[in-house]
């Protein structure tokens, strides 16, 4: 046993002293200590977080805790009322070494949308994204740094697609099935502001039945890695994401320091020792040479090329330093032959989330960020089929509003990922991708006409995608009138509820000015009363956590 260990030991056992001894006149008291996981790593150890969740019932009132390190501090309170108590919804699974300044982080700001006449410009196009870094980033910054993550960094549509909304599957044949509902929203300028969701849901292709794969590791080992909640995290990643992958899919391994070399060439899993001993050794070195690295990565993708496999490059790193005219162009051809590249960011401090988006963007891959374990679980375990299985090639969405029914509209996030409404139907156009099971969701802010014909159809919803398999290019669409719309926010759909106030706490983050006669601890308000409906989802529950933190540090 380590010092680390005895020392989260003695944790428990002062938790469980100061929870006994603080609600002596409560009706139930019940403790549950979880485990404590000690993560053998050679030369270096990590040990899992201690989780006490206190489920306490002080005069027989429902209470949640939602911190395992405040229990003392929620002794007696009643956080979100009538909620049943859950466990902790995300214990921090890596100690770190020392907690640093999130300095030197490069964001790429944009102003928000404006609202559009309808009657000058009725169309509204975007790529879609399924992007989820800047909602754990966010997360990383009121968790670990007591603070606000700085404007720049929000997207707000990241923020609201990390939230699973349950959408109807479709059916192979169908690929996609388009959601559309809305509510007068207590957002808006006045009553006649309505919000309106676009939810798209792609079809989920069973596990059994996705084509072998082969992953490419390409990670950053240089010296700014050197610490368990980056390279040590990275690595309890991998070896999450090799676990879940069967004996006919191969892994290779390369790392950049200085320099990028193979570590391990693409080997089937059913070697899983020889992969996960070639994990465990990996060792922090030198500066970042990034394009090095993902050029190699590509090299190695050429040269072991299968039909009918599935090729990814996973770029691990605590910020890419800039790539060149050369690396761009490889990942841009390389995405056009079906071999992409995802991003996955690890640490704070001299982290370029920018160019991590850009690279997955241009590679027709994903983003996120890593900040715990389990965020790790939720990326490469959960939605593996997803990050494997490509649905939809360059996919777009437009939707057209009639003029007469709708005065003027806004989309709500999406801003760098605007499309020229002339392109939709421009194929050439490099658009978004869809992995199996994924779901899109994108909000509208509109204004209905004064005399608006309500029976009228007020938006047309149109999809456009290459099919992967046949290079057939289809369209679907789907309309939309304000009578099937909610009167108010509190009667709408859950789904739209939660949705309504994941955006409204992005926007206020983002400084919108949308949102300026609205405040953080007022939307806090309105979560309570949406997490009642979802209690049960750890997600949401740590959602309200952190709005409610957010409120907090705003004051």
């Amino acid at each position: 046993m380590n010092s680390q260990f005895w020392k989260y030991l003695w944790i428990v056992v002062l938790v469980w002293m100061v929870v006994g001894c603080s609600a002596p006149e409560a009706d139930v008291v019940t403790q549950i200590v979880e485990t404590v996981k000690e993560v053998e790593v050679p030369g270096e150890v990590i040990v899992e977080e201690v989780v006490v969740t206190s489920v306490v019932a002080v005069e027989s009132e429902p209470f949640y805790s939602g911190d395992a390190v405040a229990v003392n501090e929620s002794v007696g309170s009643s956080v979100l009322p009538n909620v049943v108590a859950q466990p902790t919804a995300e214990p921090r699974s890596i100690v770190p070494e020392r907690v640093e300044e999130p300095n030197n982080m490069t964001f790429d700001g944009t102003d928000v949308n404006p609202f559009v006449d309808a009657r000058q410009d009725n169309q509204s196009t975007f790529a879609i994204d399924v992007d989820t870094g800047s909602y754990t980033l966010m997360r990383n910054y009121l968790s670990d740094y007591g603070q606000l993550p700085p404007a720049d960094s929000v997207r707000v549509e990241e923020y609201i697609n990390f939230f699973d909304y349950n959408y109807p599957r479709p059916s192979k044949e169908e690929a996609f099935a388009i959601h559309i509902d809305g509510a007068r929203t207590p957002y808006g300028e006045d009553e006649n502001y309505h919000l309106v969701r676009v939810g798209l849901q792609g079809y989920e292709v069973p596990a059994d039945e996705r084509p072998d794969a082969l992953l490419i590791f390409v990670i950053d080992v240089s010296g700014s890695m050197d610490q368990s909640n980056r390279l040590g995290l990275a690595k309890q990643s991998l070896r999450l994401l090799v676990d879940e992958l069967r004996d006919s899919d191969r892994v290779g391994i390369i790392v950049y320091g200085s320099n990028a070399r193979v570590v391990l060439d693409p080997t089937y899993v059913e070697r899983r020792d020889d992969i996960i001993r070639a994990i465990d050794g990996l060792r922090s070195e030198g500066s970042t040479n990034a394009e090095e690295g993902i050029l190699e990565g590509y090299r190695m993708a050429d040269r072991y090329l299968l039909d009918g496999q599935t090729t990814r490059l996973i770029v691990l790193s605590d910020g890419v330093a800039n790539v060149g005219n050369t690396t761009a162009e490889s990942i841009l051809n390389h995405a056009r032959r079906g071999i992409s590249l995802s991003t996955y960011g690890f640490g704070m401090g001299n982290y370029n989330d920018t160019l991590m988006e850009q690279l997955a963007d241009q590679g027709d891959g994903t983003y996120a960020y890593v900040d715990t374990l389990r965020e790790a679980q939720r990326v490469f375990v959960t939605d593996l089929t997803g990050t494997l299985v490509t649905i939809a090639k360059d996919a777009k969405v437009q939707v057209e509003f009639n003029p007469e029914v709708v005065w003027h509209y806004r989309l709500i996030g999406y801003e760098n990922r605007a499309v020229a409404d002339e392109d939709f139907r421009n194929d050439t156009i490099d658009a978004g991708e869809i992995g199996s099971g994924h779901s899109v969701t994108a909000l509208y802010e509109m204004r209905l006409a004064d005399e608006a014909n309500l029976s009228q159809s007020a938006m047309t919803v149109r999809v456009r995608y290459q099919d992967p398999e046949t290079g057939a290019v289809r369209e679907l669409e789907q309309s939309a009138d304000p009578t099937t719309f909610a009167t108010s926010l509190a009667d709408a759909n859950n789904g739209l509820q939660l949705a309504a106030v994941v955006a409204e706490y992005g926007e206020l983050l983002k400084r919108s000015y949308w949102a300026r006669h609205n405040s953080l601890a007022a939307v806090w308000g309105d979560v309570e009363n949406v997490t009642l409906r979802f209690s049960s989802d750890t997600e949401v529950l740590q959602f309200a956590d952190l709005v409610e933190s957010a409120a907090a540090y705003s004051r």
